[in-house]
């Protein structure tokens, strides 16, 4: 019989990808910006407000659940990995309801949510040296399953989400283009326009810059006259495309008309694909126009490009869904004499030339289509019957027949695909060709909403219920957002264009040279912390494997996150 005392195991703990969430909030300052910005109150006790967010931040981000009620429980299972992490004492009763809630409530504080944006903004440029030249706002909705409060920030309103039922809230972000790091945040209730809310937004960013000659990119909302004025007049820039309440049909044939004449050179517009070869991609011309605006007593004058641009792609989907309007108003036409069941069967040509023309229009088809409607009378005799003498009856036959107008449609083709943009950037800084690109980048900013309301942090649905609650947790996830972007960013800016493998589940050989934020933490699954106790502690972690290893390094961070010493008064 052995005279070793038996092993006993204290604990096991899962360790996944906390020691690097943590490791890259605490790089971020994130505690001591918020307990920094969001003083608590004198019982406040155990973590601070600035520690106890960013546990729960991490949480958020490993879990992909915003939930309060989840975390508490989540805490208890990870005391020690998130003590020897963050150098806190944790206890899971920090971690209840009421005191997330309070958090909550503290970031709800405006003014307070305002100068901690600024000032975490200023030190991420300045520690991660990122590009500060170029800004891109947007908005989009979150949608709750609770019904609209009077006054309240759910309200129903136009859906991002195509949920026009369910009540929701509006959310402004700027964000350093391209990165897609959020810079300021807007919140409002979901009824709101979004043109009120990208002068206040912009004003966030140029309080966090502090710089001019910043490029503004936004989408046709943003265009309004006194918003491009305020840009221009604070040495800035814009770029957005011009909407047709601006640039109407009539407008933008004036545009066109020179184009249409071949009276105007183009400029060829191309695209690098990711093999090194260039595809075109556009077509268009630019010219300028002076602007003269009278704002608080102030006239502002200043010249803006007007960059007329045909997108191939465009045109081509406008092509598709013309070809379809027009086959429907013809088949709708067709059936305007046909007999059917239940429906009325018109009775004059007049009616049948009014009812063509509403469908024309509803198609938006009209003057490329040419409808012709006749009448013949025909007649038929009728023998007798019985008390009834042998007559003839004379009635109307209607029938209508729809012809394309080939010339009309060509020109109408041509059309197709044109848009206007502006810019008050100089041509030497922004060409033609440079500035379709910057804005095809859409996508950046909705990718960050993508992550917002998606998987990633899972704003949506949402399950809170106060409006302050909701709002703070708004501004906690955009804080997340800031993480993921920073992680994809320095990985990608270090790998210098090789290729990273490993990452994609079921296909260890695959290589990418973008990874995404997503897939470096899913890398770190599977990762345990199990500590014996017997005539000492001894601490075993699961060894960290290459592409681990090799992701640590590209985001500079030491190995030693995922070996934290144990103390001797360890409990």
């Amino acid at each position: 019989m052995s005279n070793n005392p038996p092993s006993t195991i204290v604990v096991t703990e899962r360790v996944d990808d906390i020691p690097l969430l943590i490791h890259q909030l605490k790089q971020m300052k994130l505690p001591q910006l918020l307990d920094a910005h969001f003083p608590t109150h004198g019982n406040w006790t155990g973590t601070s407000l600035g520690w106890t967010a960013t546990i729960w931040l991490t949480y958020i981000l490993s879990q992909a659940d915003h939930r309060l009620n989840k975390v508490q429980d989540w805490i208890a299972q990870h005391i020690e990995i998130l003590s020897k992490c963050t150098g806190q004492t944790i206890s899971d009763l920090n971690f209840a309801d009421d005191r997330l809630s309070a958090i909550l409530r503290h970031l709800n504080e405006d003014n307070t949510w305002e100068n901690y944006e600024q000032d975490q903004g200023k030190h991420l440029i300045r520690v991660y040296e990122l590009p500060s030249d170029r800004v891109r706002l947007d908005t989009t909705t979150a949608s709750t399953y609770q019904a609209p409060t009077l006054n309240g920030l759910f309200q129903l309103g136009h859906s991002k989400d195509h949920r026009p039922d369910l009540a929701q809230v509006k959310i402004m972000l700027a964000s350093l283009d391209p990165l897609g790091l959020p810079l300021a945040t807007e919140i409002v209730d979901g009824s709101r326009a979004d043109d009120p809310l990208y002068e206040p937004t912009i004003e966030q960013v140029r309080a966090t810059l502090n710089r001019s000659g910043v490029l503004y990119v936004g989408d046709s909302k943003m265009a309004a006259e006194s918003i491009r004025a305020s840009i221009a007049n604070n040495n800035d820039h814009y770029l957005m495309p011009l909407p047709a309440t601006i640039i109407p049909t009539k407008v933008l044939d004036t545009y066109l008309e020179p184009v249409l004449e071949s009276s105007q050179a183009l400029t060829n517009i191309y695209r690098e694909l990711a093999n090194g070869s260039t595809h075109k991609i556009a077509e268009g011309y630019e010219c300028i126009s002076t602007n003269k605006v009278e704002r608080d007593g102030q006239v502002i004058v200043w010249e803006e490009r007007r960059l007329v641009i045909r997108s191939f792609k465009y045109a081509l989907a406008q092509e598709k869904s013309l070809g379809k309007r027009l086959t429907k108003a013809k088949e709708a036409i067709a059936k305007l004499t046909i007999r059917r069941q239940g429906k009325k069967c018109l009775t004059s040509l007049v009616k049948v030339k009014i009812a063509a023309d509403e469908i024309l229009k509803r198609y938006s088809v009209k003057g490329l289509l040419q409808v012709q409607a006749s009448e013949i009378l025909v007649k038929r005799h009728i023998r007798p019957y019985l008390d009834r003498p042998a007559r003839t009856e004379t009635n109307r036959q209607l029938s209508v027949s729809v012809q394309t107008n080939e010339t009309a449609l060509e020109e109408a083709i041509y059309r197709l695909g044109w848009r206007i943009y502006a810019t008050n950037a100089h041509k030497e800084s922004l060409s033609i060709s440079e500035a379709l690109l910057a804005y095809r980048d859409q996508y950046l900013a909705e990718r960050g909403f993508g992550r917002l309301k998606g998987q990633a942090l899972s704003l949506a649905p949402m399950y809170l219920q106060r409006d302050d609650h909701a709002t703070g947790l708004i501004r906690l996830l955009t804080i997340g957002l800031r993480v993921l972007t920073l992680i994809e960013f320095v990985v990608r800016r270090n790998l210098s264009g090789a290729s990273i493998a490993g990452i994609y589940a079921g296909n260890p050989k695959r290589e990418t040279k973008r990874p995404t934020a997503e897939a470096i933490l899913s890398a770190f699954k599977n990762l345990n912390w199990v500590i014996i106790k017997s005539f000492e502690i001894l601490s075993y972690f699961t060894p960290l494997s290459e592409l681990q290893q090799g992701i640590l390094n590209l985001l500079g961070f030491p190995h030693t996150i995922y070996t934290p010493r144990l103390e001797n008064n360890f409990v």
